[in-house]
């Protein structure tokens, strides 16, 4: 594989970039002379995040805006469309956007809120512009995960949680991130020998806009924890270390903490599950087998 050599002049297209770690991993690979596109819904947002990325680095920044609601296959299609049409390369694709849903709410394509947005997201997203970073490698595939992969279990015979939305939504948080592991492992072993790497990481607890959309005792628990938290550019660090070191140039498969490759659970190891899930994905996204 042709040695990584940082992320300068480099196209990174991140998802997620208008607050918390996504902004603050925008803010450090933009002052490392990245070649920004940052993906946002909310157009106010997003140019707040352009001034706070441009205002945080010196000398001139390219940043993109792409425009998108990524609960929205079509939306999903659309921004994969541009981007293709726009960027002659992908070198970093980050899928950082998620959320968590206190109850349950289903998206336009029927699909339950949260899986529609952390999971089957970035699962499109990447497929869509798969052969763009093969085309660009080598190149790097990075997602946010989070330990609260831990206990869970995909709910293969409930995978729209009709039945099963339960805890005020963070259990149903916790699968769409062993959504996201499982992603990358089978990710990873489809893209053996392109010179594209997938991996993804654990952020930490971190002070952000997390989980306050969820009424007031979700918003005051999280006053609660914040004390306890990370700052945004802590909990982005990892994510900007895969994204731009060189020491990381032939992991691929891999969940990190704190820039350590860490062992997930035992259900996120499970091979035969992420060859399933692709599957399952494949399926709710209308993509033809080995798109």
């Amino acid at each position: 594989m042709t040695q990584w050599s940082g992320v300068k002049d480099k196209r990174v297209v991140i998802t997620g970039a208008t607050n918390g770690i996504g902004l603050a991993a925008a803010q450090e690979l933009a002052r490392r002379g990245a070649r920004l596109a940052i993906v946002a819904r909310n157009p106010s947002k997003a140019s707040s995040a352009v001034e706070s990325i441009r205002s945080s680095s010196s000398g001139d920044v390219i940043v993109d805006v792409l425009h998108a609601d990524l609960a929205s296959q079509a939306s999903v299609r659309e921004l994969a469309a541009e981007i293709l049409q726009r960027y002659p390369r992908v070198d970093v694709l980050v899928n950082n956007a998620g959320a968590m849903f206190a109850t349950r709410e289903v998206s336009a394509d029927g699909i339950e809120l949260t899986w529609a947005l952390n999971h089957l997201a970035p699962f499109l997203m990447t497929t869509l512009v798969l052969e763009r970073l093969i085309a660009s490698a080598p190149a790097r595939i990075i997602t946010t995960a989070s330990d609260a992969h831990k206990g869970r279990q995909i709910p293969f015979d409930d995978v729209n949680a009709a039945r099963s939305y339960r805890s005020r939504g963070y259990k149903r948080y916790g699968k769409t991130k062993l959504a996201n592991i499982l992603f990358t492992v089978e990710l990873a072993r489809r893209l053996r020998s392109t010179g594209v790497t997938a991996n993804c990481f654990h952020p930490g607890l971190v002070a952000t806009g997390w989980n306050r959309n969820n009424g007031p005792l979700m918003s005051a628990a999280m006053s609660i924890a914040r004390p306890f938290s990370r700052s945004p550019r802590k909990g982005a660090e990892t994510l900007v270390w895969l994204a731009e070191s060189p020491a990381v140039s032939d992991e691929t498969g891999g969940y990190f903490v704190d820039k350590r490759r860490t062992m997930p659970s035992a259900p996120a190891q499970d091979a035969d599950a992420a060859r399933r899930l692709w599957e399952l994905s494949e399926a709710q996204t209308r993509l033809p087998a080995n798109a």
